[in-house]
């Protein structure tokens, strides 16, 4: 009998910057939210660790934003659900914001890609990318 063919497709390693999230939850259009939705459709794999939690948290909470406890419940419970925690060691890479490194270490890490916002925060990789950057990208596995 013929052996059945392993059909798990790997799923695309993700970093999200904070920024990535807010933008997905104050506008339901656009990139950000896209991503969200692939992240609950299980086509990308979002990587996170303490530190980046905790600003995801901190963050999703100002009040100037407007996000209900309800919403930052759901996004911060989708993170934990489907995303893989990896604590990393600190770089010495030099940064233009130090608060930036955590996402830049944890996408060497763990191999990903980091989608920010704020791309000149880091350094030039090919790796890093915007969220229109990402799409272009992935349009080579088809998500």
């Amino acid at each position: 009998m013929p052996k059945k063919k392993n059909k798990t497709k790997q799923l695309i390693k993700v970093v999200l910057d904070t920024n990535i999230l807010v933008s997905s939850q104050i506008s339901a259009k656009g990139y950000p939210s896209e991503i969200v939705t692939l992240i609950r459709i299980n086509k990308l794999q979002p990587y996170y660790n303490t530190e980046i939690m905790n600003e995801y948290n901190r963050v999703l909470r100002y009040p100037r934003l407007q996000i209900t406890p309800l919403e930052i419940s759901v996004i911060i419970n989708l993170i934990l659900r489907k995303g893989v925690a990896m604590e990393t060691e600190k770089s010495t890479i030099e940064m233009i914001d130090e608060s930036d490194r955590k996402f830049y270490d944890l996408h060497k890490a763990a191999n990903a890609i980091l989608i920010t916002g704020n791309i000149k925060h880091f350094p030039k990789e090919y790796s890093i990318m915007k969220p229109a950057d990402f799409f272009e990208y992935s349009k080579a596995f088809t998500i």
